[in-house]
């Protein structure tokens, strides 16, 4: 807690506007409160009202609430002038393949590298590997199924790129969930042929190839 106590809304809506603008990443609502005196929930609610205002008011930046964190960020379509205006050179983007990977675990997270196989028909290995490397997806555990493979999701940084709050707010896209649905009855098939075809009680052996994709 500071030394000094806000006594106004408007007093810690501008600590709050200052001490983002200052760290330039986000920063976790216990921080916040810790620093603010307050309670994280309170926060929280403080920091979406203020996100409120900032798309009201029509300015050039914009406030992020995800689940821990919130942060200040500009808008992306005034990408272009802040790029010209620092010197900023364009590069790091994401390939085709990268991003479709990155669509697939999006809109049907968890999901196993498997299963975005089968969703693009195609093997996807190093296109996981790269989004891993940028933090935009992480793994969250193995799927209890034979082989036992890794589960994927996105981070909190796919959030903050790709300027959502939450994974709700992700657009409709019915071509994607159509072939999401075709991949997961492939999947569900060939499980359904592992199990067949191996001893009961015993896991179905994984080829080298995908034992190294899901480690």
């Amino acid at each position: 807690m500071t030394e000094q106590q806000m006594p106004t809304i408007s007093d810690i809506g501008e600590a709050i506007e200052a001490i983002l603008f200052a760290a330039g990443y986000p920063v976790k609502y216990d921080k916040l409160a810790e620093v603010l005196g307050l309670s994280a929930p309170d926060v929280r609610l403080l920091c979406e009202h203020m996100a409120t205002e900032y798309e009201k008011t029509g300015r050039g930046i914009l406030m992020l609430c995800l689940p821990e964190t919130c942060q200040l960020t500009t808008k992306e379509q005034y990408m272009p002038y802040i790029r010209e205006a620092l010197g900023i050179k364009r590069g790091g983007n994401l390939s085709a393949s990268s991003m479709e990977v990155l669509a697939i675990v999006a809109y049907n997270q968890p999901v196993t590298r498997a299963y975005v196989d089968a969703v693009r028909g195609v093997d996807s290995s190093y296109a996981v590997g790269s989004l891993l490397d940028k933090n935009l997806i992480e793994a969250c555990g193995r799927m209890d199924a034979p082989g036992r493979p890794m589960l994927y999701v996105t981070t909190d940084k796919f959030l903050r790129v790709f300027g959502l709050n939450s994974l709700s707010e992700l657009p409709e896209t019915e071509a994607l969930s159509i072939a999401a649905a075709q991949a997961e009855q492939v999947e569900m098939q060939l499980d359904e042929q592992t199990e067949e075809a191996q001893p009961e009680g015993e896991y179905a052996e994984v080829s080298e190839d995908d034992s190294r994709a899901e480690i």
